[in-house]
């Protein structure tokens, strides 16, 4: 096998190693949002009058915890 095609075959690894890799760190933010917004429902359903409340912080937890997955999407394109 010459060094060329040895090096493309590498490459080719390299890349869907980095696609496997980000899909298993996007699990971490999906069971966090999860989580999140059953626990908030959780609340309004105990509590109605909270409701506003209980929506702001929610959408603000779960603008943080996407943030956690762009940044492994972006990681994976710095590292590679």
């Amino acid at each position: 096998m010459s060094n060329i095609a040895l090096i493309a075959a590498t490459e080719a690894v390299s890349g869907n190693l980095n696609a496997i890799g980000y899909g298993l760190a996007a699990i971490g933010p999906g069971i966090g949002i999860g989580i999140l917004v059953g626990k908030a429902l959780e609340g309004i359903a105990r509590q109605p009058e909270a409701t506003g409340v209980l929506r702001t912080n929610m959408f603000l937890g779960i603008a943080f915890t996407e943030a956690l997955a762009l940044i492994g999407l972006v990681a994976g394109f710095l590292f590679v």
